[in-house]
């Protein structure tokens, strides 16, 4: 079994591994492209991060809406959006991915914020669009947690 993550347990963390163990090759060959093979390895790495990033930023962003938009009609969307990105989390979201997650969290929940408060001020909630949090009100597992959102505004 060869060192480093397994691809099948954490395929991020595999695929910053591989690239770094066929860049560290010696190989007596030239054809072999080491290093944009290495490039490729570690970029498909990067796109299943940034994939996870999205339905993150998803996520906050529905969930801000679902916390301070007082409208009703687009509750069950915003819910069936939260639902399906959580689901696409369930199979995406390994070990290293989730330290990512906690680590970019507040980034990303700005983007979230900004998109939010352009949704709500499009639709003129401008109220809701202000009373919107600074910081991330949501921990990690609220939001990756199936079937819960946040309370109505009342």
């Amino acid at each position: 079994m060869p060192d480093g993550p397994r691809y099948d347990d954490d395929f991020y963390a595999w695929t910053k591994y591989q690239a770094k163990v066929l860049r560290d090759m010696r190989i007596r060959d030239n054809r072999f492209d080491r290093e944009h093979v290495a490039e490729e390895i570690e970029d498909l790495g990067k796109s299943y991060r940034d994939a996870v990033r999205s339905q993150v930023r998803r996520i906050l962003e529905h969930l801000l809406k679902l916390a301070h938009s007082p409208a009703t009609d687009p509750r069950a969307d915003w819910m069936t959006s939260i639902a399906e990105a959580r689901d696409s989390l369930k199979d995406q979201l390994t070990p290293t991915l989730r330290h990512d997650i906690e680590t970019m969290l507040e980034r990303l929940y700005q983007d979230a914020r900004h998109r939010a408060e352009i949704a709500l001020e499009r639709f003129a909630e401008t109220e809701a669009a202000r009373t919107l949090p600074i910081a991330c009100p949501y921990s990690l597992d609220e939001i990756v947690q199936d079937r819960w959102y946040p309370e109505a505004p009342k």
